[in-house]
């Protein structure tokens, strides 16, 4: 039996064998270039002496790892529960976009727009300078963890709002029809399929939100990039100690876009591709 065509038989035709051959000289070369910048890195490296045995040696120390590690259980604490955070503020900021009450319509409006073009080290400094002179006073963890989820609330509901926009129509009218409350009708109906058809979007999301939980330094939270910096300034060591923690932070973007990836195949309808690159931010 032959496979349904993929989205992507549709938008690209099967490359030729000219175009294989230019395809292949194009990856040559290109890999090629790139092991000729690494190999330039590196022999720029040892001129300069950051290849000496002092800046790379303390990551032989159980210690160390146990520090980092401590750095990035705390990274990984303050991104679920902004996560967790931001998917609330999302989900709310959605029903009060999509509600028949235009002016809890028009605040939402501007509350998304407003979450969406602050930058999230603004929202940082406001929980840590502003917001104790306002008699709000939070613990290191939170002022990380709130100013990032309002970061991206607004991204959030959006997300799920085109999820709710995109489940047909006719299913509300029906469920209507049957006597069905709106309000059951909403959170029966359409708001589990609109969530299972933006679940990769938002695991993506996650992905943008670990990545702003790196202010914490602004806060003196012990995340990962903080004890970097403690790491830094005891070994003198600071381009070894930001490789590895470059390092450590891709794999774990990296496996959190796998995860998206394996999402999107799983919620994907029967016989579809899953649109790739997830990614929501503009």
């Amino acid at each position: 039996m032959s496979a349904q065509p993929s989205i992507r038989d549709f938008l690209y035709e099967p490359p030729g064998p000219r175009a294989r051959r230019r395809i292949t000289a194009a990856t040559v070369v290109s890999a090629a270039a790139v092991a000729a910048g690494l190999a330039l890195v590196v022999r720029q490296f040892a001129v300069t002496g950051q290849l000496d045995a002092r800046y790379w040696s303390f990551f032989a120390r159980a210690t160390t790892w146990r520090f980092l590690g401590q750095g990035l259980a705390g990274t990984v604490k303050a991104a679920l529960a902004a996560g967790a955070l931001t998917f609330c503020m999302g989900l709310l900021l959605m029903l009060g976009r999509i509600s028949r009450f235009r002016p809890l319509q028009a605040v939402s409006r501007v509350l998304i727009e407003f979450s969406r073009g602050v930058p999230t080290l603004l929202f940082i400094y406001f929980f840590f300078l502003a917001a104790p002179q306002l008699g709000l006073k939070l613990s290191a963890f939170w002022k990380v963890a709130v100013p990032v989820a309002l970061s991206a609330a607004g991204m959030v509901a959006e997300v799920l709002r085109s999820g709710v926009n995109a489940v047909p129509r006719g299913q509300t009218e029906a469920a209507l029809s049957l006597g069905m409350r709106d309000g059951s009708v909403f959170f029966k109906i359409v708001f589990p399929q609109a969530l299972r058809s933006v679940v990769p979007a938002l695991i993506s999301e996650l992905v943008i939100v670990l990545k702003d939980t790196t202010f914490a330094y602004v806060v003196n939270y012990a995340d990962l990039m903080q004890n970097a910096k403690v790491l830094i300034s005891n070994y003198d060591a600071l381009l070894s100690v930001y490789l590895v923690v470059a390092v450590i932070y891709i794999l774990i973007n990296y496996a959190v876009n796998k995860l998206a990836e394996a999402a999107a195949r799983r919620t994907a309808p029967a016989g579809k591709e899953p649109l790739h690159g997830t990614d929501t931010r503009n």
